[in-house]
């Protein structure tokens, strides 16, 4: 019996390694490019997040255009989310159609994004689940009671700069 739990462990370590291997993320370095990547004709008119936050005081969305922001934050289970930061200013950006992911490495570069920006209610089980990725405790998960509005990106490429 001991045997076949030490096989079936084994089993499963196997699987869940093979399956972070065959994501093969490309290490974040200046010029790595994800999704669509983000072209350099396309750099001609860049938006900080803080630009983003005011042009968002009078529009609920906006589309297709490049920001520039420093990664603070990528999901830590798939690389499938990230949060940026600039300033006082921090965005929650998440892949379009779950299209690409990112690697760790990410975190304290300056990107580019090729992405919408728009105004979204969170739910707190959405909440709850994005505290769970970033590795937060149980105790401050259970914190979050309230739906967050905020501005969400959806980004559709990346393009590390820094």
């Amino acid at each position: 019996m001991k045997k076949l739990l030490l096989a079936t462990m084994v089993a499963v370590m196997g699987v869940t390694a093979s399956a972070q291997q065959k994501l093969n993320i490309p290490e974040a370095v200046k010029g790595q490019q994800y999704g669509s990547g983000v072209t350099e004709e396309q750099t001609f008119d860049v938006y900080s997040t803080g630009r983003i936050k005011k042009a968002m005081q009078k529009a609920d969305k906006l589309d297709d255009i490049i920001i520039q922001a420093k990664v603070s934050e990528v999901c830590e289970k798939k690389g499938c989310w990230l949060t940026l930061v600039d300033n006082d200013t921090r965005f929650f950006v998440k892949m379009k159609d779950y299209a690409f992911f990112l690697p760790q490495s990410m975190v304290g570069k300056t990107v580019l994004l090729h992405a919408n920006a728009e105004k979204k209610t969170t739910s707190v089980k959405e909440l709850q689940h994005y505290a769970e990725d970033s590795g937060t405790s149980k105790e401050d998960i259970a914190k979050i009671t309230e739906p967050q509005t905020e501005i969400r990106v959806l980004a559709r490429g990346i393009k590390v700069v820094d």
